[in-house]
């Protein structure tokens, strides 16, 4: 920032000394001739995090390249073994270090390291002219805690085998269960809907919905980005910003926008410590049980297990993708389906959640299980 009001921006990926004046330099002479912008600024000092926890997020892993093939292989091998699989799409395993920080003119110099490591496989498994491909991975901070090469591709095998003899379905409304691995994606819309730029833009279909009713009120959305040795953790935001526990939604009731300290500006009020996003969400549980169990509450419906497309309009909450899964009636599983839409309005969707499993897909950043909603349109067969 210079002068306090005007924004410049650089970047380098070299790090020697001489590189990074420079990049110094560009940004402050981009800021120089950058526009006046009143609500652009540092966080106010005392929110900054001089104190910053230890998360526990760096556990690098002693990988080399024939360890890493000898994990693909192991998982490519057990998922070819298995009946109807054809063939492998690839197997990969990857180890990710970084180191941040951040520093601005109040004094703040923070740090944070972490890693990430993951192994996936993708298969395609093949009956008579049927041929369907799945995929699954695993992924933690700490190697330790990742499944076998073993599990991982006994589940990618399960998972084609299960997509073999899909049909679809005549068009009409019914009970759609989001599985674990699908459901976050109902509630990353939901927090970007509060997301202040999307609130200060009037771009949103939860427009000024403080102390709205949203979810049902046996549901919370709740931070916790402390949480040690957890995907998702983080000690502070892009602002330097020390995070905190805090509710976005209590009892089905929007306590707070998710902000950082500009869209904050904007709104006249104080950031939330989420520039850059939020971590480690969890949604509460109102069921007590999983997949399994839910499917039998449902009785008869759509288990939705893949999404495709990008058919959703954060402004009016207009939903519509295409789907794949299974059908299910007398609280069983029928027969698997594809070739469906699926349609609603967010608003709806939410407010029509009737159950939220504790199958957590953990995973993710968004911690959630399986959701089941009350009725959407599916459109298959004319």
């Amino acid at each position: 920032f210079r002068s306090g009001q005007k924004k410049g921006h650089a970047s380098s990926v070299d790090l020697s000394k001489d590189s990074l004046n420079k990049t110094i330099e560009s940004a402050c002479l981009i800021a120089k001739y950058t526009q006046e912008d009143p609500f652009s600024g540092l966080a106010p000092k005392d929110l900054m995090a001089f104190d910053a926890p230890d998360l526990d997020l760096y556990h690098p892993w002693d990988l080399d390249a024939q360890h890493s093939i000898d994990l693909a292989k192991a998982c490519e091998e057990i998922a070819l073994e298995q009946n109807e699989i054809d063939n492998s799409e690839g197997a990969e395993v990857s180890s990710f270090q970084g180191e941040g920080l951040y520093a601005n003119s109040n004094g703040l110099i923070a740090t944070q390291s972490s890693t990430r490591h993951s192994l996936n496989c993708s298969l395609i498994a093949k009956r008579d002219d049927d041929m369907q491909t799945a995929y699954e991975y695993t992924t933690a901070l700490d190697a330790n805690d990742m499944e076998s090469p073993q599990q991982v591709g006994m589940k990618a095998a399960l998972l084609a085998q299960q997509k073999l003899g899909a049909r679809s379905l005549p068009s009409q409304k019914c009970p759609v269960i989001f599985t674990s691995r699908l459901s976050g994606g109902l509630f990353a819309q939901l927090l970007g809907a509060l997301g202040g730029s999307r609130q200060y833009k009037k771009s949103t279909f939860l427009l000024n919905s403080i102390d709205q009713i949203v979810i049902p009120e046996s549901l919370s959305l709740f931070e916790q980005p402390f949480a040690k040795k957890t995907l998702g953790a983080k000690a502070f935001d892009r602002d330097g910003v020390l995070k905190r526990e805090q509710y976005f939604v209590k009892d089905g009731r929007v306590k707070s926008y998710v902000m950082g300290q500009y869209s904050a500006n904007q709104l006249g009020l104080k950031t939330t410590a989420n520039a850059g996003g939020t971590n480690n969400v969890s949604v509460t549980a109102n069921f007590d049980g999983g997949l399994e169990a839910m499917i039998k509450a449902m009785g008869k419906g759509l288990v939705v297990t893949e999404l495709m497309g990008q058919g959703v309009n954060a402004t009016t909450g207009d939903y519509s993708r295409g789907a794949l899964g299974f059908w299910v009636e007398n609280g069983e599983i029928q027969y698997p389906v594809s070739g469906l839409t699926i349609a609603g309005n967010l608003k709806d969707m939410l407010l029509g959640i009737e159950h939220v499993g504790t199958d957590i897909d953990q995973r993710s950043n968004l911690k959630v299980g399986s959701v089941l909603v009350n009725q959407m349109t599916i459109a298959g067969e004319s």
